[in-house]
């Protein structure tokens, strides 16, 4: 059976990337290969776990991961295509990875974007942590609408109404003693601070409610201060949840471009602004050059977040 599976699985993936080169990019193959491919995995994990009894479960899942990652194979594999055009395979090249890294405007959009990202999400995880212990521990009524707000609003509301904030209320204030705002790098870090708060708060709340009470309170009879108990038992407890809402934060932040687009302000350009300005006009394989890369930074921050936190919570214990 495994034999087999592994049969079908080479054979899927021959015709899948044989149907992108050979036949222009077309999806008819390809979409074969697909269903070849993830019923050879069904068949591999039926043999492998002996205990799962309902084959087209595995099958059902397969095919939903499917759909959710081919866009992003596709994405990949015509970043090489020799084409400006993405309607047809022609042929292999590395050249839109080059001009990739001469096109100054994009290096800078992706910058800004990267940088937003970085900066949105330490401040988001900071003061999400602390929010998301908060209403864990002392139960408030009004912080749980403040922080979780943001996260039920529309974006566009969300983006408007920041604009109007900046631009009405916080301009005149901070004007009047003698500071200049303007729309623009900053404001988008705020922007960005404000929505994912939210996201963070939610994820250490949800990890903190299934912990048990009693080990907070042994360290506070054993003489541990408040920062001590946080410092040595809260924080490696709830640590997996505090990376997973700072990659949350970071992704959400990187990709945003609604509340972006009304808190940028002019001349300043963002990765998912660039690429919707280029959209404008013709989608090059140049666009799908930094897709992947930004595919492989996300992918590198997930497998090391995933190495890191229980390393962290082995030292800490």
């Amino acid at each position: 059976m495994r034999r087999l599976a592994l049969l079908v699985e080479g054979l899927a993936v021959a015709v899948l990337f044989g149907s992108f080169l050979a036949s222009g990019g077309k999806m008819v193959l390809a979409g074969i290969a697909f269903a070849l491919l993830a019923l050879a995995l069904g068949l591999g994990f039926a043999g492998k776990r002996r205990e799962v009894e309902n084959f087209w479960l595995w099958f059902a899942s397969l095919l939903v991961y499917a759909f959710l990652y081919i866009p992003l194979i596709i994405v990949v594999i015509f970043s090489f295509n020799d084409s400006k055009l993405n309607a047809e395979w022609v042929g292999f090249t590395t050249s839109w990875y080059s001009k990739l890294f001469a096109d100054e405007e994009m290096l800078q959009a992706a910058l800004n974007s990267v940088t937003i990202a970085c900066v949105a999400s330490l401040m988001a995880t900071v003061l999400g942590t602390m929010a998301g212990i908060s209403m864990h521990r002392f139960r408030p009524r009004l912080l749980p609408f403040l922080v979780l707000t943001p996260v039920a609003m529309p974006e566009i509301l969300l983006g408007v109404s920041l604009l109007i904030f900046f631009l009405n209320t916080a301009k005149p204030l901070l004007g009047a003693l003698g500071i200049d705002v303007e729309l623009g790098l900053t404001t988008v870090v705020l922007a960005h601070i404000t929505f994912c708060i939210g996201f963070v708060a939610i994820i250490v709340r949800a990890r903190l409610a299934g912990m048990d009470e009693s080990i907070f309170e042994a360290a506070r009879d054993l003489g541990a201060t408040p920062w001590q108990t946080f410092r040595l038992v809260t924080l490696p407890l709830i640590l997996p949840g505090v990376i997973a809402g700072a990659l949350m934060a970071f992704t959400l932040s990187i990709d945003d471009f609604v509340i972006t687009f009304f808190t940028s302000g002019v001349g300043t350009k963002t990765l998912p602004l660039e690429i919707y300005t280029m959209i404008k006009v013709a989608v090059t394989p140049e666009v799908n050059a930094v897709s992947a890369l930004l595919m492989v930074l996300t992918l590198a921050m997930i497998i090391t977040a995933g190495k890191l936190a229980p390393d962290l919570m082995r030292a800490k214990a």
